[in-house]
């Protein structure tokens, strides 16, 4: 159970260009409390551009990547980054790194996808060496060797030259299989679900969660829609769930879908991913369960929303990320809330 549930504001990544109008709502995240803001890649827009933009125009709030892709930049060249705009942030930094899937990875980055576990495990050690700045960098594992092996022969383990401002920046995974969130249980400082149920997900979790420490953060990404017509706010919540079940990934590799099954949804799950694919998304979307897209959002009027709130309270998440708000008005009002 979360004694003190923290906000976090979640601008994802950018569908087509910059939205209007998100740097007011990130300025009055940054004036009204919360504690933290958060943005994401695919393949279009990068995470650490725009946080770099909105730290220059807050001074508080923590600045988040939720997720950047391993597979988008080496381990040092992500270590680099995250000490530059702790610097110039003044410590704000949170570092959440992701796999993706094989088919960004390998068709996107061109780089091979299998043993994520191990690959994220050396990811992670590498900038915790390179951040901490106590030796020069070695790493003998298999997928990123450092110094690498060949080439030239000439390659020697480096130092960073920065000394940078924090020698421990937080590094939280986003994981939704079993073994992924039990990884982050044991080498990160959080863990960044994808969808999590407030009712279902507690159960669906605690053995992954059984070897967490203390402090062990989880910063959950919650769809918001202050609304009176709950059923079309439910609406919104199920297109996004029907696209991440039904298109997410390819229909034999889409972690989304098996993540539906396992909290509870399998038949629900394969009939809205049938759908998809057959190219009737609307029926899909239709198809999602309400309780299930209740279950990963707060929809509908302040009284109701103020009501669900205790589920998630009375579960493990220790930030909510408030994602779809548009209205800065919105935002207070969640802060109020709280």
């Amino acid at each position: 159970m979360t004694a003190d549930l923290k906000l976090g504001l979640n601008l994802g990544y950018w569908p087509a260009s910059p939205p209007p109008g998100q740097l007011e709502l990130v300025k009055e995240a940054d004036a009204c409390g919360y504690d933290s803001l958060w943005t994401a890649e695919a393949w279009g827009s990068d995470a650490i551009t725009p946080l770099a933009w909105y730290g220059a125009h807050t001074s508080r709030i923590k600045l988040a990547t939720g997720l950047i892709q391993l597979s988008a930049r080496t381990p040092a060249c992500t270590a680099m980054t995250v000490a530059t705009l702790d610097h110039l942030s003044g410590g704000r930094v949170i570092l959440g790194l992701g796999v993706s899937g094989p088919q960004v990875v390998e068709g996107w980055y061109g780089q091979p996808f299998p043993r994520p576990l191990a690959r994220t495990r050396e990811y992670v050690g590498i900038i915790r060496k390179a951040l901490a700045r106590e030796e020069p960098v070695t790493n003998d594992g298999a997928h990123y060797p450092l110094p690498y092996p060949g080439g030239t022969g000439l390659g020697k383990p480096l130092k960073m030259i920065v000394h940078p401002l924090r020698g421990r920046v937080p590094i939280y995974l986003g994981a939704e299989g079993p073994r992924n969130v039990a990884l982050a249980a044991e080498i990160a400082d959080g863990w960044v679900p994808i969808f999590y149920h407030a009712e279902r997900g507690p159960k669906a979790y605690a053995d992954a969660l059984e070897g967490a420490p203390a402090g062990f953060e989880i910063a959950c990404p919650v769809t918001v829609n202050v609304t009176d017509d709950v059923a079309a706010g439910l609406a919104v919540v199920k297109w996004t769930l029907a696209f991440y079940i039904g298109g997410m990934g390819a229909k034999t590799a889409n972690f989304h879908f098996n993540l539906i099954g396992r909290l509870g949804y399998a038949a629900e799950a394969a009939e809205v991913q049938r759908l998809f694919l057959a190219g009737d998304r609307a029926a899909a979307a239709a198809a999602v369960p309400d309780d299930l897209a209740d279950g990963i959002a707060l929809v509908g009027p302040p009284a109701r929303i103020r009501e669900r709130l205790q589920l998630w309270r009375d579960s493990p998440v220790t930030t909510l990320l408030v994602g779809g708000v548009k209205d800065p008005a919105h935002l207070r009002t969640l802060a109020a809330l709280l």
